[in-house]
């Protein structure tokens, strides 16, 4: 019996925590929805559910002539998939390295790799600047892929390799005896290996720069260059005429390559935590 009232109030406060978590989740979410449906500018009349629904702010994100959203979204998408191919490729490269093979450097390279980790970005923000105007990537795409790119390898490089780590070298060995070359065991026996941790540098990978304001607003300086954090940062910035409802929309569609990206990958979540319970 009391084992019995001792799993009902385990399962009571576990359904309890949830709920509450789910709560402090979707609440934000369902408050910021509401705000995108509410006529005007303004929030000072606003509620979660609006008296008087209007879907014109989503008309007015998507329409060039009143607004350069659509150019915030291209701008970015196009930045964050650069960045998450390249970086993923970068990073798998780097740790296959530091993973396989010993080399002068190598324990070196990977503490300055933690160190650079520790340090954060906008601690640089006027040596980026500097180096940025010197080389002529201010207000440029390309500027900002690569500080994204620097960015995301001290990271990502200690958790691939990590993973790695964990992959027998006796795979490697096998493939040499039957005559592979060293990109041949990194691409083809490697790598499929490793796509669970490379789904999670992708993530990672993909949502910094989606989501970045500081060094997109640093490089940054013509409207039709903008990235999404900085164009709706625009929208409320401005002494008069601040827009929070047609904020409140784009915000809103932010989240859509985020949760596409994410569904997309979670299969290798799940086989990923699979392989660790089974290798356990």
């Amino acid at each position: 019996m009391n084992t019995k009232i001792t799993k009902v109030l385990r399962l009571t406060v576990s359904y309890l925590i949830i709920a509450i978590m789910a709560v402090i989740i979707i609440y934000p979410l369902v408050w910021v929805f509401g705000a995108s449906l509410t006529p005007g500018t303004s929030l000072s009349n606003f509620s979660i559910i609006p008296k008087n629904p209007t879907w014109e702010h989503y008309k007015e994100l998507f329409n060039p002539d009143e607004s350069l959203y659509l150019t915030w979204y291209w701008n970015t998408l196009k930045v964050t998939v650069i960045t998450m191919i390249a970086s993923v490729f970068t990073i798998s490269l780097m740790a296959f390295a530091f993973s396989r093979y010993r080399f002068v450097g190598r324990k070196n390279g990977l503490m300055t790799f933690l160190i650079l980790q520790m340090i954060p970005n906008f601690a640089a923000l006027i040596a980026i600047f500097v180096l940025a105007n010197v080389t002529g990537l201010i207000n440029t795409h390309l500027g900002l892929i690569l500080l994204y790119m620097g960015g995301a390898i001290p990271m990502n490089t200690w958790l691939l390799k990590g993973y790695l780590d964990t992959i027998p070298k006796e795979l490697d060995e096998s493939a040499r005896m039957d005559g592979a070359g060293h990109f041949r065991i990194y691409w083809q026996i490697i790598m499929p290996l490793a796509k669970p941790m490379l789904a999670v540098v992708a993530i990672f990978s993909f949502i910094t720069p989606f989501t970045d304001f500081i060094l997109a607003k640093v490089l940054l300086r013509q409207p039709e260059q903008y990235t999404l954090a900085v164009g709706l940062y625009e929208l409320v910035s401005r002494q008069y005429g601040s827009e929070f409802t047609l904020f409140a929309a784009g915000s809103i569609l932010i989240a859509v390559p985020i949760s596409i990206l994410f569904l997309s990958l979670q299969k290798y979540f799940v086989s990923g935590l699979t392989a660790g319970g089974i290798k356990g």
